[in-house]
């Protein structure tokens, strides 16, 4: 048996189904951990969960596991897809036109949008307008080390795609991101150091009030 088809042995066709489906689908994920043409998120026994859901994934969409872990990408703790990846699914899935990216302006008036048809009904599925100055506003562009400071019209268009593949083909991304969206997102994260601090300031005791003087009687002879 295979590892396609050992992981559709259910009727729902999860590997999370079924005990027979979760055994087989272990002993798929055990044998790909083992593989070193795999990304290093599903490499060894601390990549065997991720093994199991990318299993899942790949299973849903209808597609080789190993394109899945190749095009899945881990950040953050999310998992996301590359933007070439995305392209390449609508293009290929023989449900609309191949993407095709408008292109206006330039420098900080740049923007772009994705527009492909649907085969069945014929009709034109633009995307949303991504601008430069979106870019700007949303912290994408304005990051050290940012891809869109060297190469924003590639960046233009990658995020345009991943617009586009979640408006309209969100069931084949199952909703979610891209890497590059992912990345330009700054996580807010708290240390382990602020949560001690936090709590060492809150177990500090009161401060004790000041203490209040008494009044000083004044002498009758001063109040005459």
């Amino acid at each position: 048996m295979d590892a396609q088809s050992a992981i559709t042995t259910s009727p729902s066709g999860s590997v999370f189904s079924g005990i027979q489906a979760f055994e087989d689908a272990q002993r798929i994920a055990k044998a790909l951990a083992s593989s070193t043409l795999i990304p290093p998120q599903f490499q060894g026994q601390q990549g065997f969960a991720n093994c199991l859901v990318a299993l899942e994934i790949a299973n849903r969409m209808g597609i080789s596991p190993f394109l899945a872990m190749q095009h899945l990408h881990v950040i953050h703790g999310r998992p996301s897809w590359s933007s070439s990846f995305i392209i390449a699914m609508v293009n290929g899935c023989g449900r609309f036109s191949p993407l095709r990216f408008e292109l206006s302006g330039e420098g900080d008036s740049l923007a772009c949008y994705a527009v492909a048809k649907d085969l069945a009904s014929g009709q034109e599925l633009k995307g949303p307008t991504i601008t430069m100055a979106m870019a700007k506003k949303e912290g994408w562009a304005t990051k050290t080390g940012s891809k869109w400071q060297t190469m924003p019209e590639l960046m233009i268009r990658y995020r345009a795609a991943a617009f586009w593949g979640r408006l309209y083909a969100s069931d084949m991304l199952l909703g979610m991101q891209s890497q590059e969206e992912v990345l330009d997102v700054q996580p807010v994260t708290v240390t382990e150091t602020s949560v001690a601090d936090l709590n060492a300031a809150i177990a500090q005791p009161a401060p004790s009030p000041e203490p209040v003087a008494a009044p000083v009687e004044a002498d009758q002879d001063e109040l005459f």
